[in-house]
């Protein structure tokens, strides 16, 4: 489906696959940079090669199957022009545009074939790296190190006062949206102090009773966004002006700020599962 209230996440049908098929007719991804190849007419994403044989960087990566269909992903050198009658289209401006299934393959296409591209050789010793059997990993036959795709994961929080929660504009944010606050977890931190510790850094707050609200991939890179609430326990609000352009408590009588829709973002799901009463959809449910 397009649009609608669903987050942007793998669809259940979806099988992963670690091993190149033998398909007759696989669905070709083809990326160069943080774009994807598409065609001008309808964007179509799958590239027929026998048409188009393009100067592939690297080897074909597998991705999975959907309703039949085998997915493979590769990419093309930096700057490389796009096949006749297609474009390159970052994966943000295809939200809403094509299928969300379809999108979010797409999104861990994207994960795929970033980890292929920048591990092809050996990140301690720049010898050759060849691929493992059954693993989503490569090797280096020279000195052994091991390399698996990379995710990053992120915290989200929404902070709750009584019926009030705070909202955030990020100062580098490309929307412009009021949000929950967010940031990576450093080396060594778990997510939940992850979570104290950016609150207290990005607003000054302290907060407790924190819970779990839902998680998903996020392929911008290569995040995994992990969302929770809090309940305020101290503080005043002080932004760190370096990140924080704005940060404000919205109550049942304050008028909302522009936020993240409900749609492909988690971001939107747990702010509008936790929006003051007078604000509440009747439809969405916590």
């Amino acid at each position: 489906m397009k649009g609608g209230h669903d987050m942007l996440r793998t669809p259940e049908r979806f099988t992963p696959l670690l091993q190149d098929q033998d398909h007759p007719s696989p669905v070709n991804l083809v990326f160069c940079g943080d774009t994807v190849l598409v065609r001008d007419a309808d964007l179509q994403l799958h590239l027929d090669i026998a048409a188009h044989p393009l100067p592939f960087a690297g080897d074909f990566q597998p991705v999975g199957m959907f309703d039949g269909r085998y997915f493979r992903v590769s990419w093309l050198a930096s700057g490389s022009a796009p096949a006749p009658g297609h474009q390159w289209r970052k994966l943000r401006s295809l939200f809403g545009v094509i299928d969300d299934a379809l999108l979010a393959i797409t999104g861990r296409a994207f994960q795929i074939v970033e980890w292929a591209r920048t591990h092809r050789f050996c990140g301690a010793c720049g010898c050759a790296t060849v691929p493992v059997a059954g693993e989503r990993c490569v090797r280096c036959p020279q000195c052994g190190h091991q390399a698996y795709p990379r995710i990053s994961p992120a915290m989200m929080v929404l902070i709750q006062r009584g019926d009030a929660i705070l909202l955030a504009r990020h100062l580098n944010s490309p929307s412009g949206f009021f949000t929950a606050l967010a940031g990576f977890v450093e080396a060594g931190e778990s997510i939940e102090e992850a979570i104290h510790r950016e609150v207290y850094e990005e607003v000054g707050l302290r907060v407790r009773d924190i819970a779990y609200f839902g998680s998903q991939p996020w392929p911008f890179p290569h995040s995994l966004m992990v969302a929770f609430t809090a309940q305020y326990a101290g503080g005043d609000i002080v932004v760190d002006r370096s990140e924080i352009a704005q940060a404000a408590w919205f109550g049942p009588d304050d008028a909302l700020p522009p936020m993240p829709p409900l749609g492909l973002s988690i971001a939107g799901h747990l702010i509008h599962a936790h929006l003051p009463r007078r604000h509440r959809e009747p439809s969405i449910a916590r």
